[in-house]
């Protein structure tokens, strides 16, 4: 018997109407799946990082809360109580789950020096340090007091900002406050490149 798609499609419908019309209702074994799924799993509302959108997420994640143990997230899934998404979301949104458990995720600074071949690791407290360093140092030799005419300008050449959609409003406030405070005049944002 020789068998196409369009048959196929055609008894699967005829079947689903059938059963729901015998009263076959699925929709109360599809809550327990969901249900089986994040037993006993702790429930995180967050907002995903990807795009200025700012998707709900619930992220669900086991463990006892014992300070040697480290939570693990399980599951992650779109907030149906979120105004935004209502419990929708796009392809990277629905990868946070992969990202979360990336074995190749980076969880500590690393610098690659001049003339190396190869990433180190180091402490936060140092990478802060040669940040500082760097920043002060670029902006002492790159300050412009004057202009080519006289006038005062007062600004920063060596270097630039360019922020990230994912930041928080709060975070993009103090950072082009220092910005400024810099006399940096090439200020970005993401959403506009």
């Amino acid at each position: 018997m020789d068998s196409s798609r369009r048959d196929f499609l055609k008894a699967g419908a005829l079947g689903g109407a059938a059963l729901s019309f015998f009263g076959f209702d699925l929709t109360p074994a599809f809550a327990q799946l969901q249900e089986l799924k994040i037993a006993r799993a702790q429930e995180t509302r967050s907002l995903c990082p990807y795009c200025a959108v700012g998707c709900g997420v619930l992220i669900y994640t086991i463990g006892d809360n014992a300070k040697n143990v480290t939570p693990q997230v399980i599951h992650v899934e779109g907030d149906p109580d979120h105004p935004t998404n209502r419990g929708t979301l796009c392809p990277k949104g629905s990868s946070l789950h992969q990202d979360i458990l990336n074995p190749r995720r980076l969880l500590k600074p690393q610098v690659r020096r001049p003339g190396s071949d190869h990433w180190e690791d180091i402490a936060w407290d140092q990478a802060l340090d040669e940040i500082a360093r760097r920043i002060k140092k670029t902006r002492d030799d790159t300050f412009v007091e004057k202009d080519a005419q006289g006038r005062t300008a007062n600004r920063c050449e060596g270097f630039a900002w360019i922020g990230g959609c994912t930041d928080t409003n709060e975070f993009n406030y103090l950072v082009v406050k220092t910005m400024r405070s810099l006399g940096v005049a090439y200020i970005e944002n993401q959403a506009r490149v």
